[in-house]
């Protein structure tokens, strides 16, 4: 996916610092230093140098920058360049390129609806279902 300049229609821009609970319509791409919860069925760019702390629930995001924090979905994730992720991701459609750096499970198909995951536990015993944020 390319994104034009003037297809971005919020930035968090280098230099600033966030925390809370992101809902946004449109394209979104952070520069800065990101912490709490996204939730949109558009585009999250996370730019390269960005640090993104948080639990997201996406349409669509494209990761330059560093990601830690689980990630659903509902169209695709990208991992390019300089990209760092650090979680677990649910989505329909992955791509990551050469070089970048995954660290968690991915689970694809399905359309990065809210289901339970279940957490692993050890042979013999049931496995717990936990509601995912």
């Amino acid at each position: 996916m390319s994104l034009k300049t003037d297809e971005i229609t919020t930035i968090l821009g280098k230099g600033s610092e966030f925390e809370g609970k992101l809902n946004f319509e449109g394209t979104l791409r952070i520069e800065g230093v990101y912490s709490g919860e996204i939730i949109s069925d558009s585009i999250l760019v996370v730019g390269d140098g960005a640090k993104v702390s948080a639990e997201i629930d996406i349409g669509t995001i494209i990761v330059n920058g560093e990601v830690t924090g689980n990630i659903r979905a509902k169209q695709g994730v990208e991992i390019r360049g300089s990209g760092k992720v650090v979680g677990n991701i649910e989505t329909p459609s992955l791509y990551i390129e050469k070089g970048v750096v995954f660290d968690g499970t991915c689970k694809m198909g399905g359309s990065g609806k809210k289901e339970p995951f279940v957490k692993e536990t050890k042979a013999g015993s049931k496995p717990e279902e936990k509601e995912k944020k």
